[in-house]
């Protein structure tokens, strides 16, 4: 699901219709603010995309960014059953 690119991991998620896309990114939201590591993220309709990497370490993909990959990734997995 997670490719690396440009100095970073990133993910496309599709879901149903909007609401169920908001709601992902409400719940993923809430574990971003926990880990105190902040996405770049694009919602157009159905589909969110992620962008992670850890500015602060002069961007680049650190334990961080695969910690809360993992974390969304897990989000994503609740959300299509």
């Amino acid at each position: 699901m997670w490719v690396e690119k440009e100095n970073s991991l990133q993910a496309s998620f599709k879901f149903k219709d909007f609401v169920t896309a908001f709601s992902f990114m409400t719940e993923v939201a809430f574990n971003v603010e926990k880990q105190n590591h902040h996405p770049t993220w694009e919602n157009i309709y159905n589909e969110v995309k992620i962008i992670l990497t850890t500015h602060d370490e002069g961007h680049t993909i650190t334990e961080k960014d695969w910690k809360l990959s993992k974390v969304i990734s897990e989000i994503y997995e609740r959300f299509l059953k």
